[in-house]
């Protein structure tokens, strides 16, 4: 069933995967206060739906997003700042956050605020045609969504700072060299490859994803140690799971397996 939250978003699930389509096309995808809001509400919808393995970021039209609106920029103030980026933060960290893999579908332009909300996603897609910047920087702020954090620990400090102090818009071809993104399709394939590793992964046991995918997390932001001991523990629960048993049971007796996520 296809749900829209207001003038940008929609939300809809095939199976187990839930997909969040960017549906302001005529508007270039652009982000404000209430492409935000609806953002919002479609997350506390994801929280609350125990069935889904997994999510797809994808968006109408040529364009995955050009980005802020600069209207919603002219209106901001120091003081709306302090009162509101924690907020704001947290709503493209929850992909990072989140217990299932989310996949970014990015076609076009994917400016500012929009490359932000694609590096909190676990694995980006990206068109042939897609362009990709940040250019804050021109406009008298950096960003604060996680672009610096995110990108930084994705492509590397130098490529990081060529990219936003320097502004520079790179093609699909240099954002797969560089590690902006993970894979890259013909434009007409991007959906397509997208649903179909959302679907492979939502069909893996959960339990071994939320841990893996926690693991990674845990190992790309704290030390050699401390990624271990996490290695530990996720093994010792893990181990003691359903859906190890009926994982392994499943493979020698050549059947598809049930998994419960317990």
């Amino acid at each position: 069933m296809k749900m829209s939250y207001g003038k940008h978003l929609t939300f809809n699930k095939d199976g187990k995967v839930g997909i969040i389509t960017l549906d302001n096309a005529k508007g270039f995808n652009l982000v404000g206060t209430d492409f935000l809001y609806e953002l919002e509400e479609i997350q506390k919808e994801i929280n609350s739906d125990h069935e889904l393995g997994g999510i797809v970021i994808n968006a109408n039209g040529d364009h995955f997003s050009a980005g802020i609106d600069l209207n919603f920029l002219q209106g901001v103030s120091s003081q709306f700042i302090m009162d509101n980026l924690v907020w704001l933060q947290k709503l493209y960290s929850f992909w990072q956050d989140l217990n299932i893999p989310v996949i970014a579908a990015i076609n076009g332009l994917c400016y500012g605020s929009a490359t932000e909300l694609i590096l909190g996603c676990d694995i980006r897609i990206a068109a042939d045609d897609a362009k990709f910047s940040i250019p804050e920087v021109r406009f008298g702020l950096s960003p604060d969504m996680g672009g610096t954090t995110r990108l930084t620990h994705l492509v590397g400090i130098g490529q990081a700072k060529r990219l936003i102090i320097g502004c520079e818009e790179i093609d699909a071809e240099e954002a797969l060299r560089i590690g902006l993104i993970e894979i890259l399709v013909k434009k007409e394939e991007l959906n397509e490859r997208a649903m179909k590793l959302a679907h492979k992964m939502a069909n893996f046991p959960p339990v071994a994803i939320r841990f893996a995918k926690k693991g990674i997390n845990v190992a790309n932001e704290s030390s050699v140690a401390s990624a271990l001991l996490f290695e530990q523990a996720q093994s010792t629960f893990c181990c003691g799971t359903e859906d190890l048993r009926e994982g392994v049971t499943a493979f020698l007796e050549k059947r598809k397996p049930v998994f419960k996520g317990r």
